[in-house]
């Protein structure tokens, strides 16, 4: 511990007691590697405010005496964005402590909820009051809202709702020089200049630290169907999204999976069963909700949808889940392909997107293209088929040195990956962020112009560069520094 840190964590420590400072190594080291296991840092202490008060002070101290902080709610990211630098000269802030729900409103349809607080629990807490919070993934159980808004969390239901930036509707942040934004109000209009709450979101926690955010809810869910629906291919998937839209927007969620995928979540996670006899090549689950009693049940509904979809030959063959149970079953497959891939060895896995019509053709070719260049891999695709977020991951060959395979060939595949998606006028980053692991790969294949400006706003609103250094972009030199 550095005599800057030193002085940092006894401040906090006679100032906020022992609940605000860990320096046991063993207490800190589950929060020092990111959740895949694939980046690793050292801290010398973390430190866990209780307020946005607290926050601000601790920001302050690091701000002046120089020493780096990193942000981290939940540890559930994908691109080790939460995780410090290996060397030991930062201070890990976790937002745990800060887990109130201050505020929910079922006649605004508001929340406000503090960065500490866990997805599950305020759709728990909305659900109670007759609402719904419309974001959902896999991590719900331990993703915290600051860390959810600090990357534009997607999910599952950004078909309909669109992502953490769409359902946002106000931030408070700690800025680097330990002030506070206050940017609760759930303004409609507000014409005062730059967005600061917008800039904030997705920043990564390399602008600001996150502590609490305004939320829209939307009304709350009379009852839903989920459907199991077997395709020959991503094209017909697609067709089938596109004839469902021109008919009803009560569709919240459509995943496309590839038959391959399936089947290693049925072989290795206890529990889960084929939806459908038979085999298909490609499967959709679909989601339908009603919000009004008086609507058309939404099992009818996706049942009506369905048959003339049956008889363009479209859809395979279908199954309109029967029970809650069952539902959930169908969604436990979606939500447990990430952890039957770690079951089944080292993986590279992007995070990507394309425009919508291209992403069928870009499933099977890029992964035929992947396949062919890196022999003995084998590459799948799935993800939120209509709004172009494509997961692509390419397993390594049978027997391979997982250490050994991700340093060698990792980064070489994720370079033949990323230029497809670029030739594509896609994205390399779709919903998990750019963290550590995307952090070159942003500056090689964006315009000059586009880094220019990123690197123009860390260095003015975080000139000192104390924020979640090494995440998303780094600080542009100095004149006269190489």
């Amino acid at each position: 511990m550095t005599p800057q840190q030193r002085q940092i964590v006894e401040t906090v420590l006679e100032r906020f007691g022992l609940k605000a400072v860990t320096t046991d190594p063993d207490a800190i080291a589950p929060w020092v590697t990111d959740w895949r296991g694939r980046f690793h840092g050292a801290v010398p202490a973390l430190l866990s405010p209780g307020s946005t008060e607290e926050v601000a002070a601790i920001i302050g101290l690091a701000a002046e005496a120089g020493v780096p902080v990193v942000p981290q709610g939940g540890n559930t990211g994908m691109v080790g964005g939460a995780t410090p630098p290996m060397d030991g000269s930062a201070l890990l802030l976790s937002l745990r402590r800060m887990s109130r729900i201050r505020a929910l409103s079922a006649e605004s349809n508001l929340a406000v909820a503090e960065a500490g607080v866990i997805l599950a629990d305020l759709r728990d807490a909305a659900e109670n009051a007759g609402r719904r919070f419309p974001l959902d993934l896999g991590a719900r159980g331990s993703a915290t809202i600051g860390g959810l808004v600090s990357t534009n969390a997607g999910g599952v239901q950004v078909l309909r709702f669109g992502t953490m930036r769409s359902l946002v509707a106000g931030v408070e942040a700690v800025l680097p020089d330990g002030s506070v934004h206050d940017g609760l109000a759930a303004l409609k209009k507000d014409n005062r200049g730059y967005d600061l709450n917008q800039l904030l979101i997705g920043a990564e926690g390399t602008l600001g630290v996150i502590t609490a955010a305004s939320l829209r809810l939307v009304p709350g869910m009379v009852a839903r169907a989920v459907a199991w629906v077997g395709v020959e291919s991503p094209a017909r998937g697609l067709a089938l999204l596109r004839a469902i839209e021109a008919r009803t927007d009560a569709v919240e969620s459509f995943e496309i999976i590839p038959d391959d995928t399936l089947q290693l979540v049925l072989h290795h996670v206890p529990g889960t069963r084929q939806p459908l006899p038979g085999t298909h090549r490609w499967h959709v689950l679909i989601e339908a909700v009603a919000t009004d009693a008086d609507a058309e049940p939404p099992a009818s509904l996706v049942e009506r949808l369905l048959a003339p979809a049956f008889e363009s030959g479209l859809v395979e063959d279908a199954v309109i889940a029967a029970s809650e149970a069952q539902a959930e079953a169908f969604w436990r497959i979606r939500h447990a392909i990430s952890e039957a891939e770690r079951s089944a060895g080292p993986a590279v896995q992007h995070d990507i997107s394309v425009p919508v019509d291209d992403m069928p053709r870009f499933m099977i070719e890029g992964a035929a293209a992947a396949e062919a260049r890196f022999t003995g891999t084998h590459a799948i695709a799935f993800g939120h088929l209509g709004d172009g977020n494509v997961h692509f991951h390419v397993r390594a060959p049978q027997g391979s040195d997982p250490a050994r395979w991700y340093a060698e060939e990792g980064p070489v595949i994720s370079r033949f990956v990323h230029d497809m998606v670029v030739a594509a006028h896609g994205s390399i980053s779709a919903e998990h962020g750019i963290g550590q692991m995307k952090r070159d790969e942003l500056a090689r294949l964006s315009a000059p112009s586009r880094m220019a400006a990123l690197r123009a706003i860390k260095g003015a609103l975080d000139p000192k560069g104390i924020l979640n250094p090494g995440k998303l972009v780094a600080l542009a030199p100095s004149p006269g520094k190489p």
